[in-house]
């Protein structure tokens, strides 16, 4: 689930964008989408349509009444165009500083509304199956978050557009917004909107110049709880983390997360407060990085017996992290790390005995191509539609539209089902405890051991295979020298003979590369098609090099490089992943010319 990003409250500024093409509309949808924090804030219109810069996520309206704070008026302001406002597939990321530039914030938000139907420009906030007494619903929503990037006054900040489904505008919709950027000589403003204090659940009422508008601020956790009871069975994880037996661990990075743990984890399922960290959502994240993984994760990965320093107390049986906005997700066991593609190959392996919501089956399976190939083994041997999409929650949401796939992950911490059309972090630690409470269900009174995180992980790769698996990520690389980098790679594909006898000279442990292509998408839906996704090296014995440049940063470029080995043999499958990998790495290295055009010696990240 997305999250407005703690650090963006204070730093942008509060008057409203007014869309140019105000109609009333009604739009249907199934799908209903996850809060955007622990206070939602519900614009609606009456019939003008509007969003405030604090607008979040696809909601419906509620006809309530509320103290009328005065009138507010629309005035038409001359701006000019600002290079580089083009969305990356999480939409549009740059520093604070950059987006306090006056009009910068107003013409982005201008033109995704100059980008959309005429009918389609009541934006709304948080949740979609909120319908109003006129049985109105938003049509699509803006989410301010930087993710799993660093926040506060000089650190990053993001806005996105997603559409009526829940999910992330397609590249269609983002083209537009990027093209309208470019030429943009004007937009609508609401400059004497006064300030609503969103701290305080209520309806605040104004007049404009075409009728009412409200803002319902509401406690969004409610509704997320009540949609993860129709999905979980929280009785039998209720059983699971009030054992004396089970020990549990959640931390939220600081990050917005924290406001839904308490809820969820403590008082609808008994876990004590103690098994909480860092979850007070701070604007700065409490000046850490909230990304959930072996780096930045230190204190919960010291808890879990992960880290470099030795101690005596035993770690819980479980823990996981939550990035900023809650959308992303890491897995832990008792000195076990869980990597996210072997993750969501191991729900989908166990939903349907596990989780309530899947007890009928799965419609399908998917993946980021840059995931490992585990979800395609269980897949196969489970008989289940299987799709390999480009990076960006979109592509899965096309498929659940369809009602093609049922679970989806990424490589990215990113894990989620079609319960929503984006990854939810939180969803994704309720899976797992699923799992381990269905595991456990005879174990958790006696002398029974219970079964580990770590236990199911083993018996997965038992049955399915392992596949050997990192990312070595090199952040805020010179953006020209990181673009020579993939062109070189994909050059050097027009002659894989002389690609494999650089690789025979540096590691002759290695299988030939077979195959090699820019990654392309052919969408089974609509038919669109997305081009240049990553750079591809596959090999004889099923490994695979991956390549690609990551549309997530504020500043400079990110190069991503997936390394993977599938390893069937059972007896093969307990080594040491970087152990394992160190042949395939050295080649990747070799391969992209990496400290050449970067002048690293070594990733930023390795996960």
């Amino acid at each position: 689930m997305k999250h407005l990003h703690p650090s963006s409250v204070r730093s942008l500024p509060s008057p409203a964008i007014i869309s140019p093409r105000p109609r009333r509309h009604r739009h249907h949808t199934a799908t209903p989408s996850l809060p955007s924090r622990s206070r939602s804030i519900h614009h609606h219109h009456r019939p003008l349509r509007a969003t405030t810069p604090l607008a979040s996520r696809g909601d419906r309206r509620r006809d309530v009444g509320g103290p009328i704070m005065g009138l507010f008026t629309v005035t038409k302001k001359a701006t000019t165009p600002f290079e580089g406002q083009k969305p990356g597939t999480s939409g549009l990321r740059k520093k604070v500083t950059v987006f306090q530039q006056p009009h910068y914030l107003q013409n982005f938000v201008q033109s995704t509304f100059n980008a959309l139907p005429a009918e389609d420009v009541k934006v709304s906030a948080v949740i979609r199956e909120r319908v109003g007494a006129d049985g109105s619903k938003a049509t699509g929503a803006f989410i301010l978050t930087a993710s799993h990037n660093p926040g506060g006054p000089t650190e990053d900040f993001g806005i996105k557009y997603n559409m009526g489904n829940g999910g992330p505008a397609p590249e269609s919709v983002t083209d537009k917004i990027f093209s309208n950027t470019t030429t943009i000589s004007e937009y609508l403003i609401a400059e004497d909107l006064p300030d609503v204090d969103i701290s305080v659940a209520g309806v605040t009422s104004f007049s404009g110049p075409e009728g009412p508008f409200d803002v319902d601020v509401f406690d969004s956790s409610v509704d997320y709880i009540k949609l993860m009871k129709t999905i979980f069975d929280f009785e039998a994880i209720k059983k699971l983390l009030t054992s004396p037996k089970f020990t549990f661990c959640y931390d939220a990075l600081h990050g917005v997360a924290g406001a839904y743990a308490k809820h969820i984890f403590v008082e609808e399922l008994g876990a004590d407060e103690s098994s909480l960290l860092n979850c007070v959502p701070k604007e700065d994240f409490g000046g850490g990085h909230p990304d959930p993984n072996l780096t930045y994760a230190k204190e919960l990965v010291e808890r879990m017996g992960l880290g470099k320093s030795s101690s005596n107390v035993e770690p819980p049986e479980f823990g996981a992290a939550a990035d900023g906005d809650a959308d992303r997700n890491m897995i832990l066991g008792k000195r076990f790390f869980v990597t996210p593609s072997d993750s969501v190959a191991i729900i989908a392996a166990n939903a349907v005995q596990s989780i309530p919501y899947f007890a009928s089956g799965l419609k399908g399976v998917a993946r980021s191509m840059p995931t490992s190939a585990a979800l395609d083994v269980v897949a196969k041997n489970l008989n289940l539609k299987f799709f390999e999409v480009p990076t960006g929650w979109k592509f899965f949401g096309n498929l659940m539209d369809a009602g093609m796939c049922s679970i989806c992950g990424e490589e990215s911490f990113g894990t989620g089902s079609d319960h929503i059309r984006e990854k939810d972090g939180i969803w994704a630690v309720l899976a797992w405890l699923s799992i381990l409470a269905f595991k456990n269900k005879d174990n958790l009174e006696g002398d029974n051991k219970l079964v580990s995180v770590e236990d199911i992980v083993r018996q997965h790769w038992a049955t399915y295979g392992r596949h050997y698996y990192t990312r070595y990520d090199y952040e805020n690389v010179d953006a020209g020298a990181a673009k020579e980098l993939m062109a070189n790679l994909v050059s050097m594909q027009s002659s894989l003979s002389d690609v494999n006898k650089l690789i025979k000279e540096n590691r002759s442990d290695v299988s030939e590369v077979v195959a090699a292509d820019e990654f392309e998408y052919k969408d089974p839906v609509d038919g669109s098609v997305s081009k240049h996704q990553g750079i591809r090296y596959l090999f004889g014995d099923g490994s695979r090099l991956v390549f690609r440049l990551s549309g997530t940063g504020s500043v400079g470029a990110t190069i991503r490089v997936y390394i993977e080995q599938y390893e069937k043999d059972s007896s093969k499958t307990g080594r040491d992943s970087q152990d394992a990998l160190a042949p395939l790495v050295d080649v990747a290295l070799k391969l992209s010319k990496m400290q050449e055009y970067t002048g690293r010696s070594a990733p930023t990240v390795i996960t």
